[in-house]
């Protein structure tokens, strides 16, 4: 949501403890994922005890393979048990030749015959006996044993652990579909682009309280073993691998995945955006490093509109004449209204770097009741900060259902190229 929705809760933030970077460091860090590390070590995915779990350390490479070891091990489905085969040779057929002791005796006298004849006539009578068939029942195939790594203890940054699992879950090919696909439509996305879509459509990731937003983490910070504890539990409930129907959706997401052409104006915005793909959500964040926003310490991040506000006002571009005036407001509902009602673009004229905005009625929605924005990349997709971070979504759904309308800076500007 906009800063201007939740100033409302900036009375209850203020009286918070202020939690700075030795908060960060450990010394007063929350349990905050304490019902997804019971969930794993219940599973006995990571950690033998929860007293003993240590949520504020950080996750270490030899950890988090063994992470994904045992959720491949638990969570696979059992094979399907092979019918039953016969042997490569079958034994002989056994027949058996016997004569029937009911045998019958004939005597008769030939007249031309100087000795009478007896004749004996016996039955002959063969059984043939086919053996049963033998059943062979094939050896459960062991798991494979767990995995060693080379510097088991270093530490694991939170892209790591977010391209770790995607590949534990099958798939890489489709993160490797976006990042591809990205990079043909022009865009210089980062190597973690591709992971990162997928691990944050999956919802792998979770946004913190704003009073805690000193826990968010950038992408190149070392992930704690409570990030990695969500992750896994959040896997975990997708049932066996390869048979949740998230993963399915991901896939298919990442099969259509299509970016229109952009001009160059349009390319250098969405290079910005894209930069930023992993960062965190940050309540009244616009920063890529450092800050604190109403008395809370963070690493760097952006809300929503903190998003918009660092790709179009902060960050400066060769020949941009006024493009970072345009947007004036600072929350979301103001820049919502900078606008004539004219000047509103809907849904079916969206064009690539267009601002959106999302309101509980549409486009009925008044300014007040617009509390979410983002940039819109094109074919149905856009790029926005939420409770994902910064992530790529589809306008379908409650997206398209609450899409309010759209302004073009680009144009406002006079950038048309």
């Amino acid at each position: 949501m906009s800063v201007g929705l939740r100033l409302a809760a900036l009375g209850a933030l203020l009286v918070v403890v202020y939690a700075g970077p030795a908060a960060a460091g450990g010394s007063r860090v929350p349990d905050w994922a304490a019902p997804q590390i019971h969930d794993v070590v219940t599973r006995g995915l990571m950690g033998d005890s929860v007293a003993t779990f240590a949520p504020n350390s950080p996750l270490t490479r030899q950890a988090l393979a063994l992470l994904g070891w045992r959720l491949q091990v638990k969570l696979t489905p059992p094979p399907t048990p092979a019918p039953a085969t016969p042997p490569p040779t079958a034994p002989a057929d056994t027949t058996t030749t016997s004569t029937d002791p009911t045998a019958t005796t004939t005597t008769s006298t030939d007249p031309a015959a100087t000795v009478p004849t007896t004749t004996t006539t016996a039955t002959t009578v063969t059984t043939t006996t086919t053996p049963a068939p033998v059943v062979t029942t094939p050896a459960p195939t062991p798991p494979p044993p767990p995995p060693k790594v080379s510097d088991p203890a270093a530490r694991v940054t939170m892209t790591e652990l977010d391209a770790h699992l995607v590949s534990v879950l099958g798939l890489t090919g489709a993160a490797a579909e976006f990042q591809q696909k990205a990079r043909a439509a022009g865009l210089r996305v980062p190597p973690r682009f591709g992971a990162e879509v997928v691990a944050r459509l999956l919802g792998l990731r979770t946004n913190h309280p704003a009073a805690q937003d000193f826990l968010e983490l950038l992408p190149n910070d070392p992930a704690t073993r409570a990030e990695a504890a969500y992750s896994a539990a959040q896997i975990a409930g997708f049932g066996f691998l390869g048979n949740g129907w998230q993963i399915a959706a991901v896939q298919s997401l990442a099969d259509s995945f299509q970016l229109p052409p952009f001009s160059s104006w349009q390319t250098r915005i969405l290079d910005t955006a894209v930069a930023r793909i992993g960062m965190p959500y940050v309540w009244g964040g616009t920063s890529d490093g450092p800050e604190t926003d109403f008395g809370v310490w963070a690493r760097g991040g952006y809300d929503c509109s903190g998003f918009v506000w660092r790709v179009y006002k902060l960050t400066p571009y060769a020949g941009e004449r006024d493009l970072a005036s345009v947007l004036r407001g600072r929350t979301t509902f103001v820049m919502s209204v900078e606008v004539p009602r004219s000047e509103r673009i809907p849904f079916a004229k969206l064009q690539p770097a267009d601002v959106i905005f999302f309101g509980a009625h549409g486009p009925r929605s008044s300014s007040a009741e617009v509390d979410h924005m983002a940039i819109y990349l094109g074919n149905g997709w856009f790029i926005q900060s939420s409770g994902q971070g910064v992530a790529l979504a589809t306008l379908t759904g409650d997206y398209r259902h609450e899409f309010a309308w759209g302004r073009r800076p680009l144009r406002e500007a006079g950038l048309s190229g």
